[in-house]
């Protein structure tokens, strides 16, 4: 069981990592050394040995090794990034970077994603080295930079340089799951994630003939990407079910009391209220057009016009993406992939799933434990490589009207302390008996 100390530090070590600016911005401008050190001082202080690694300089990753006691079972991956997305000051309630700690909330970028996860690793494996305790299995704690971009000098790196630190790890578990759904009519629901669709960043580029802007051209380029943004932008996707998605309908639809009809998701999805928020997005690959590029000066038909469009496709239909983005960009614009990763899948039958439950049952006895999938991806994504298998856990208890998913990149992310210490507990409880 978690200890007092440990339900300060967790507060504490939140506010403390959120003051350490890690902001990436992309194109490798982050700093992710400062936290690093931090955890890794944490970790040491619990008697572990943690690893720093680096791609790049400054871009550094921490890796650690618990040994269980049951030295025949497998090892389990508890990872968690370092960086955050940007925020502007200016927006905001708190300064971004303050970790203000105000009736009982601690204020700032990071709050949910995810430096309380990784402040709840922190607290829980010291308190365990307070106790004298051991996990069942072995333990690999991560915590890695460059999430919010590539992860090119986070998780990838560490997959493809350093594959023997994880020897041994068969599944994972990181953020984005866990966390308590308010349905609005009184039930509490806690989807752990057990899937992501997969990433396609896309560059679109249209070539054209340039000119002068006041002459006929019908060879703009600036024409051809609108026309092909617009039909990417308008393109509704059919329908496809994965088995993490069927489940979380059919628990769903179970919840409620509502014939489980799959011929007809749209509907089902309209009978199940907010709670249709946690799979309504994952029943389709989706690609929304996020920015544009073209010209110079505007008397002048560009010779050259880009667009960027954020595309994410479900396990098993990336050949149905690639595909239809070949024919919504048409002849006459060219696409290709920017950033991709894979689509996840986690059994919800494993003993893994279970441990999870019952963790989140144990202390949230009136919650109801539903599978779901993840829209967006993690580090889950490049630590599939060496065959581990991802889950999303980060346990949070929260209160009504506190909109866990819009704090996601957004302003005034923040995290109340006692979901700060739900989670402690949950967490202590799943990771001794996974």
């Amino acid at each position: 069981m978690a200890d007092q100390q440990a339900l300060d530090e967790v507060v504490r070590f939140t506010s403390d990592l959120i003051r350490i600016d890690t902001t990436n911005r992309g194109g490798g401008d982050c700093q992710e050394r400062p936290a690093a050190e931090y955890a890794a001082e944490q970790l040491a202080g619990a008697g572990l040995e943690p690893m720093m690694l680096e791609r790049t300089r400054g871009r550094t990753n921490v890796v650690a090794r618990i040994e269980g006691s049951d030295p025949s079972a497998d090892a389990l991956l508890v990872h968690g990034h370092l960086d955050v997305v940007p925020a502007e000051a200016a927006d905001w309630s708190v300064h971004p970077f303050s970790g203000e700690i105000r009736d009982g909330i601690v204020w700032g970028r990071g709050a949910v994603d995810m430096k309380n996860m990784d402040a709840m690793i922190l607290s829980v494996v010291r308190s365990w080295a307070r106790q004298g305790l051991r996990p069942r299995r072995d333990l690999v704690i991560a915590f890695t930079a460059d999430e919010e971009a590539s992860a090119v000098d986070g998780s990838g790196f560490l997959a493809d340089e350093h594959p023997k630190l994880f020897e041994g790890c068969t599944e994972g578990v990181s953020e984005s799951g866990a966390f308590t759904f308010h349905d609005g009519a009184g039930r509490q629901i806690y989807p752990i994630a057990a899937g992501e669709r997969g990433t396609g960043w896309l560059k679109l580029t249209a070539r054209g003939r340039a000119g002068h802007g006041s002459k006929v051209n019908k060879e703009n380029a600036v024409t051809r990407l609108a026309a092909a943004v617009t039909r990417i932008g308008e393109h509704e996707w059919p329908l496809r079910l994965t088995p993490t998605v069927r489940a979380a309908l059919a628990e769903l639809a179970a919840l409620y009391g509502i014939e489980t009809d799959l011929h007809d998701v749209d509907a089902l999805l309209e009978k199940l209220g907010p709670a249709a928020k946690l799979v309504e997005a994952t029943v389709r690959n989706s690609a929304n057009p996020t920015m544009l590029e073209a010209g110079y000066k505007l008397n002048v038909i560009p010779g050259e016009a880009v667009a960027y469009v954020d595309g994410r496709y479900l396990p098993g239909g990336e050949d149905e993406f690639r595909a239809t983005l070949d024919r919504l960009t048409g002849p006459d614009v060219d696409w290709e992939f920017s950033h991709r990763e894979v689509a996840l899948q986690a059994p919800v039958d494993s003993p893994t799933y279970a441990g999870m439950r019952a963790a989140v049952e144990e202390f949230a006895p009136e919650g109801h434990v539903v599978p779901y999938c993840m829209s967006g991806g993690t580090d889950a994504k490049q630590f599939s490589r060496l065959g581990i298998t991802g889950y999303g856990f980060a346990p949070l208890k929260l209160p009504e009207g506190f909109d866990y998913q819009a704090l996601f990149h957004g302003v005034d992310e923040r995290v109340p302390v006692e979901a700060l210490h739900f989670g402690v507990r949950v967490l202590d409880r799943f990771l001794r008996t996974a």
